[in-house]
C-alpha cells in the first residue's frame, strides 16, 4: 500500500461486515484493500475492551455464509449451540421464544476465520491503520484518508468505498449532506450496553435464571430501563451475562427511584440479582472478559448507498431493533455490499443509481421489516413492569409474540380480544397502544414490502416512513417505573 494508490473497492473496517465485503467482492477479481485500526491477533475488536457483543446468532444466517460463499464454521468458531431464545416478564411468570436454533460464538475465533476467508479469497488486508474520513470530489466519494500506525498520512483512492467502521463511523458523519443516508443517528436510538464472560457453578436449577439449552432475555425496567438483560449459555461451564439500557430511560428510572445508577452499577446489580448463578470467576481469555458499547436500534438507514460510498453492518445502524442482535444483519450485510460493488464496477455505473439494487437486495433479504420492529420497540420502551407482566400474561399469544419479534405483523386473535372484554377497562390503554403499535408495523411492512426500485422515487418513501416512526416516538414515551 503505497500513498495515492488506486483500488478498485477500499473496505473500512476488518469487522464481521467489513471482511465479507471483502471476501465477496474479491473473490468477483476485484482489487480490494481492507483498512483496519487493530492489530492483527485482534481483528474485528470493536473497542478497547475486546470484542464486547452478546455473540448470539441465528443458525440461519451462518447458514447464509455458507451457502453464498462455501465456507463451513464449527468449533472453536461456533462455541455453543442453543435451541432458541427465549424472552421473560418481569415477574418470570410468562415467557415467549423468538429466534429458533442458533450460537454463542468465540468471538476471536470467528473473526479470525473471517480474516482467514477474506485474505485466501484475494483481499489486501492492511492492520494499525485510522480511517479519517472519505476523499469527495464532484459530491461523490472516491477514496479515504487517514494515517498508520507510524503517524504517516495517506490517502487512497478507490471506485467505491464500503463503509464497516461501525455505529460511530467518521465516514457516514462526513458525507456531504445528502437526502439519502443520515448522517446522525438519534441517542434514544442507541443502547448503550455491556457484559461480562464468567465461568460459574450453578447454584440450583431454576430455568428462569439459567437454561443450559437456551438464551435468556429479561425484560424488566427497572433492572434494564429501556432495555432488557441476557444470559446466554457459553461452552463449559460460561456464560455470557449483560444487559443494554436506553439513556433517557435511565434517567427518568434514576429519577423517580432517587437513584445514581449507570450502565457499569446495573449490570452488576443484574448479576447479583440472579441467584442460579456462584462462584463467577471472570472468563479473560484475549483480555475479553468485560465490555461495553453502543448498538443502534432502529431501522437501517433508509438508504445504504451514496454516490462511490455503501455502507453495511452498525455503520448503517442495522441491528434487530427488538432484540438489538447485529451479527446476523451484519453477516448478511457484508456478502450483499461485496456483491453489488463489483457489479456496480463491472457495469461500469458506481453512482447511486448503479448502486441502488443493494438497497433492494437488503431489504428483501433482512430490512424490510426493521421499521415494524422499531415502532414495537418504541412501544414497549413506554411499559412499566406492571403493564409488561400483565401485558405478556393477557394481550398475546405465544406465536403472535414470536412473530412480532420476527417483524411479522399478528393478526390480533379474538381469544386475546374476548379477554380484554372481560378483564374490563384494566390496562386497556396499554392493550389500545399495543393495536396502534401493530397497526404502524403492518402500514411499514406494506411500505416496505414496495421498496423504491430507483432512486427517484425514494423521497416520498423516506417520508412516509419518517412520519410514521416519529409519530410513534410522539405517542410513546418512556416510562420505565
Amino acid at each position: 500500500m503505497n500513498n495515492g494508490e488506486e483500488y478498485d473497492i477500499i473496505v473500512a473496517g476488518a469487522g464481521l461486515a467489513g471482511m465479507l465485503a471483502a471476501a465477496t467482492s474479491a473473490r468477483t477479481g476485484k482489487r480490494v484493500l481492507m483498512l483496519d485500526r487493530n492489530q492483527e491477533f485482534e481483528v474485528g475488536k470493536k473497542t478497547v475492551w475486546g470484542w464486547t457483543c452478546g455473540d448470539a446468532v441465528a443458525g440461519s444466517h451462518i447458514d447464509y455464509v455458507t451457502k453464498k460463499l462455501g465456507v463451513t464454521f464449527g468449533k472453536p468458531e461456533l462455541d455453543r449451540r442453543v435451541d432458541g431464545v427465549y424472552a421473560l416478564s418481569p415477574d418470570l411468570s410468562t415467557k415467549f421464544m423468538f429466534d429458533g436454533v442458533g450460537y454463542t460464538l468465540d468471538r476471536p475465533e470467528f473473526e479470525a476465520k473471517l480474516l482467514g476467508i477474506a485474505k485466501k479469497s484475494g483481499a489486501e488486508y492492511v492492520s494499525e491503520f485510522e480511517v479519517q474520513g472519505p476523499i469527495v470530489e464532484d459530491d461523490r466519494v472516491v477514496g479515504i484518508y487517514g494515517q498508520n500506525s507510524k503517524k504517516e498520512q495517506f490517502r487512497l483512492k478507490a471506485k467505491i468505498v464500503i463503509d464497516a467502521l461501525g455505529v460511530s463511523t467518521v465516514l457516514r458523519r462526513k458525507l456531504p449532506e445528502n437526502p439519502f443516508i443520515d448522517r446522525s443517528v438519534d441517542i434514544d436510538d442507541v443502547e448503550s450496553t455491556g457484559r461480562y464472560i464468567y465461568e460459574f457453578e450453578l447454584d440450583h436449577e431454576d430455568l428462569a435464571y439459567y437454561d443450559p439449552e437456551n438464551a435468556l432475555i429479561h425484560l424488566n425496567n427497572e433492572l434494564a430501563p429501556g432495555g432488557y438483560g441476557w444470559v446466554f449459555p457459553k461452552s463449559g461451564n460460561k456464560i455470557n451475562v449483560g444487559l443494554g439500557v436506553q439513556k433517557s430511560s435511565l434517567d427518568i428510572r434514576n429519577a423517580k427511584l432517587g437513584r445514581k445508577d449507570n450502565l457499569q452499577t446495573l449490570i452488576d446489580n443484574y448479576v447479583k440479582w440472579n441467584p442460579a448463578l456462584k462462584n463467577l470467576k471472570l472468563f479473560n481469555k484475549n483480555n475479553n472478559g468485560k465490555g461495553s458499547w453502543s448498538v443502534p436500534v432502529r431501522r437501517q438507514m433508509e438508504s445504504l448507498v451514496f454516490n462511490g460510498y455503501v455502507g453495511a453492518g452498525d455503520s448503517m445502524v442495522m441491528p434487530n431493533p427488538i432484540s438489538a442482535g447485529g451479527i446476523g444483519p451484519a453477516l448478511v450485510a457484508g456478502i450483499l455490499a461485496g456483491e453489488n460493488a463489483s457489479r456496480a464496477i463491472d457495469e461500469n455505473d458506481i453512482s447511486i443509481k448503479g448502486l441502488w439494487k443493494y438497497n433492494v437486495d437488503y431489504n428483501e433479504a433482512y430490512g424490510k421489516k426493521t421499521a415494524g420492529m422499531e415502532v414495537f420497540r418504541i412501544y414497549l420502551q413506554s411499559l412499566n413492569n406492571d403493564v409488561l407482566n400483565y401485558g405478556m400474561r393477557t394481550f398475546l399469544t405465544m406465536k403472535e409474540a414470536s412473530d412480532i419479534t420476527l417483524g411479522i405483523v399478528p393478526e390480533l386473535s379474538l381469544a386475546s380480544k374476548f379477554k380484554m372484554v372481560l378483564k374490563g377497562a384494566t390496562n386497556i390503554g396499554a392493550f389500545s397502544n399495543m393495536v396502534y403499535a401493530i397497526n404502524r408495523m403492518k402500514d411499514l411492512n406494506e411500505i416496505y414490502d414496495k421498496y423504491p426500485e430507483t432512486p427517484e422515487k425514494f423521497a416520498s418513501f423516506k417520508h412516509r416512513v419518517t412520519e410514521i416512526i416519529e409519530d410513534a416516538k410522539k405517542r410513546f414515551k418512556p416510562n420505565p417505573i
